[in-house]
């Protein structure tokens, strides 16, 4: 029997679980994201090049986030998800501070490694955990909120880590900014309840699904099995290739191109990124609920919209001969590069079985990783060394203006995979998925 929306759960638990979930996913992309603030000090004490930069902010980073993703969302279709979610805020939590002790290349590859081994265990169990405090038709919306914490995430840590830096230098801000993380995990242990999985769905579960657990092998399987699955998972990759390589280097673009300063950077640029960050993530979860409800294709066809009408906006943001126009420029892509997350993770949520959510969350989250955050900060890096003998400090406006074919590609892969999702809202059964 399925229990209504708020039995044995008063409405405010499920907003402070929310809030506090949100609250460690803000944690968590900060500290993923701080290196990308801290980047020009880092390299010029530790004399690293774009290239290396590239590795650590990307393939360093997601290799050990995606490697762990998958089986670690497998143990938490089983396990105690507050629990997972809670060690693994202190593990990354403590490799960023470590982060502040490298002196070359390969320790600070090592400490990045072990955050990545942490953050692993963050995202996936929190949508199942969000599923299951939120109905279906609730669910976009609630996962859009809680993936407001990445560019609020972002946001302060371009503040906070700015400020830092530029006072008390670049390990400092390591220092200060992995402590937080060790208090929200006690925290989140203490006061978020775990609640019963799939009590808020509607839709019919077969008694063999309720009663066996898919192995590992067969959950992956199934996923990739399923077209609709695996298409928007490519699509968002391509669509995160493009927000996780613009984020990485949009702070030593604006410094070492625009000229903006390591102070400015954490006041102006935060501030614009983060604020429309959220805004694009929440417009985009709210426009999910409304629109997936008459045609599922929804989920594929706003992040092209998006990412179409930001084109030119990329085009200014190149071209700008100073840095507030760059930055005004800016505000139309900050806004489309995260219209992809919400309707893609309700998609994934909404069209698997319960015992299905981690596992699913975290295989979506491989692929887009992988392909954006593994390789986007890369690419650009790489084109920028390439390109450094030809146009020195411009050859970063090269990397970036190497992002622009990348969002073609994205958007006819959001197109190709809405002929996948098809049409009607199709209630599963959950047999299989």
């Amino acid at each position: 029997m399925i229990e209504p929306m708020i039995s044995r759960e008063k409405a405010t638990h499920r907003y402070a679980a929310l809030s506090m979930l949100t609250l460690i996913y803000a944690l968590n992309f900060l500290d993923r994201q701080l290196l990308s603030i801290l980047a020009e000090p880092i390299r010029r004490d530790l004399g690293l090049t774009d290239t290396q930069l590239g590795l650590l902010s990307g393939i360093v980073f997601a290799a050990f986030y995606t490697l762990f993703g998958v089986p670690v969302g497998w143990i938490a279709d089983r396990a105690n998800r507050v629990r997972i979610i809670s060690f693994a805020c202190a593990i990354w939590s403590l490799f960023t501070a470590l982060c502040g002790l490298a002196t070359n290349f390969w320790q600070l590859a090592l400490a990045r490694m072990g955050v990545g081994f942490g953050e692993a265990g963050g995202a996936p169990p929190s949508y199942s955990l969000i599923s299951d405090y939120f109905a279906p038709t609730e669910r976009a919306t609630a996962l859009a909120v809680y993936s407001m914490a990445v560019p609020f995430g972002a946001m302060i840590g371009a503040a906070l880590g700015g400020f830092i830096a530029a006072e008390y230098g670049w390990r400092m801000a390591f220092f200060c900014l992995g402590a937080p993380g060790i208090i929200m995990a006690v925290l989140l242990a203490i006061f978020v309840k775990e609640p019963r999985r799939g009590r808020l769905d509607k839709l019919q579960i077969s008694a063999p699904t309720q009663d066996a657990l898919p192995t590992f092998g067969e959950a992956v399987a199934d996923f990739f099995a399923n077209p609709m699955l695996a298409r928007i998972a490519v699509a968002g990759g391509l669509s995160a290739f493009i927000g996780y390589g613009a984020m990485s280097w949009n702070p030593p673009f604006l410094m070492r191109v625009k000229g903006m300063t390591l102070t400015e950077i954490a006041f102006y640029y935060s501030i614009v990124v983060g604020i429309t960050g959220m805004i694009g993530t929440f417009v985009s979860g709210r426009l999910a609920d409304m629109l997936m409800s008459k045609d599922r294709r929804w989920a594929a066809w706003l992040p092209a919209i998006a990412l179409f009408i930001s084109i030119p906006f990329w085009v200014g943001v190149l071209w700008a001969p100073t840095w507030p126009i760059a930055l005004a420029f800016l505000v139309v892509p900050s806004v489309a590069n995260l219209f992809y997350l919400a309707p893609a993770l309700a998609l994934v949520q909404n069209s698997v079985a319960p015992n299905r959510r981690t596992i699913s969350g975290a295989i979506i989250l491989l692929i887009i990783n992988l392909i954006g955050l593994g390789a986007g900060p890369l690419y650009i890096g790489w084109i920028s060394d390439w390109a450094a003998s030809r146009y020195d400090v411009n050859s970063l406006s090269v990397g970036l203006a190497a992002l622009i074919p990348v969002i073609v590609v994205a958007i006819g892969a959001q197109l190709f995979a809405a002929r996948a999702i098809g049409k009607p809202p199709q209630a599963l059964q959950f047999n299989k998925f």
